[in-house]
């Protein structure tokens, strides 16, 4: 047998390995993002260990920053790094196991299929490269990186651009929640489809504004929800610092720039299992028209796509729905539009399960896809 190893010196990778003296009792820490005490995320490769059963031990799974997010969790797998699977998993409440026997020298492991910074490049690249894109730059990360934002519209629209509603998609606050940018690679290529007669539609009609990845510092770093400084982006809208909180600050002043008629903030849930929307209730604007607008685009959304539902969500008042440090209340109240927080889970979609692969990037990007037609039905109504 070869000796076994467990590298995470790679995008994203995080993992702490306390002992590899047993194959079948590999034991492992869930390790804390850079600068918080958040610890959820891991993506380690495991070396040496082919036609080995060995099983690794997550020792610290019952002290993370979400335990219940292990209850029915599989571990996400993959031997060539591009096909990712899942793998039967064990939690008694304080330790998480996973028994295996790779078939290859090197597998990977991950709390859900990665998302790596290349990639966000490329897709970054990928859209700019139409007509109806313009690339933005807003600014620098705590680490110095490029906070990018995809300007997108009908180069040659009827419409009058005053006359064009603006809408904006923003993924990934969290970094660990990568089905966040997934859903927004399915929502571009779809939208920048030339032959889609929604997005066609809704390129004429609208000025869209797309932040794929609002924490690139973490995403790079393996965080699971907090940028470089420690900051947890989605508690920073009320007043975000440039030096701490620097991601929220540059877009959120784009937004007070140009204006938001809707507002979609795409994120991962660990322990539900299912795909739903979170809007602003319990903040001071929300009343009937906002109630209308969200009842309408959710039973759009329910039409065009069967792995969204609206029956199980959040209790009300039980995530911090009126705290106006969150993008979707701040935003919602400050502009008076519609918005929304996109959960989608990092287990399965209880309704529609897949044992083989859980919820993984593919769906997330079908899910992005799907929430053009949601956006279509409700566009003549965003404004008051």
């Amino acid at each position: 047998m070869s000796t076994l190893h467990i590298s995470s010196q790679f995008d994203a990778g995080a993992i702490e390995v306390i002992s590899l003296a047993d194959p079948q009792e590999i034991q492992l820490n869930i390790r804390r993002d850079n600068a918080s005490e958040f610890a959820q995320w891991f993506y380690f490769c495991l070396h040496g260990a082919a036609n080995v059963p060995v099983r690794l031990s997550f020792l610290n799974a019952g002290q993370s920053a979400y335990p219940k997010g292990w209850e029915n969790y599989k571990v996400v797998c993959s031997t060539d790094h591009q096909n990712w699977f899942r793998l039967d998993t064990e939690f008694d409440g304080q330790v998480m196991r996973v028994a295996l026997m790779p078939e290859s020298n090197s597998v990977y492991l991950a709390y859900f299929e990665p998302f790596s910074h290349e990639r966000h490049l490329d897709l970054i690249g990928s859209a700019a490269s139409s007509e109806h894109v313009t690339l933005q730059r807003l600014g620098s990360t705590v680490d110095g990186r490029d906070m990018s934002l995809l300007r997108i519209t009908h180069a040659h629209s009827a419409t009058p651009l005053a006359h064009r509603k603006k809408i904006w998609l923003i993924a990934r606050q969290h970094p660990g929640e990568t089905m966040a940018e997934w859903f927004a690679e399915g929502f571009l290529e779809r939208l920048l489809d030339e032959s889609d007669p929604v997005a066609r539609v809704l390129l004429d009609k609208c000025v869209f504004h797309v932040v794929p990845n609002m924490n690139p510092d973490g995403a790079v770093r393996g965080n699971l929800r907090t940028n470089a400084a420690g900051a947890n982006l989605n508690r920073e809208w009320a007043a975000p610092s440039r030096e701490t909180s620097p991601e929220v600050y540059w877009v959120r002043q784009r937004m007070l720039e140009v204006g938001v008629d809707l507002s979609l903030d795409a994120h991962g849930d660990e322990g539900m299992p299912y795909n739903f929307v979170v809007g602003t209730e319990g903040t001071p604007g929300w009343g009937p028209r906002i109630q209308a607008l969200e009842d309408a685009f959710k039973t759009a959304w329910i039409a065009a796509s069967p792995d969204f539902q609206t029956t199980h969500d959040y209790e009300r008042g039980g995530r911090e729905e009126a705290n106006m440090t969150l993008a979707t209340n701040w935003i919602g109240q400050q502009f008076g539009c519609l918005a929304f927080t996109i959960e989608m889970p990092f287990k399965d979609n209880a309704d529609l399960p897949d044992p083989h692969v859980g919820w993984n990037g593919e769906r997330s990007k079908k899910l992005g896809a799907s929430v053009l037609q949601p956006v279509l039905a409700v566009l003549d109504k965003l404004r008051a």
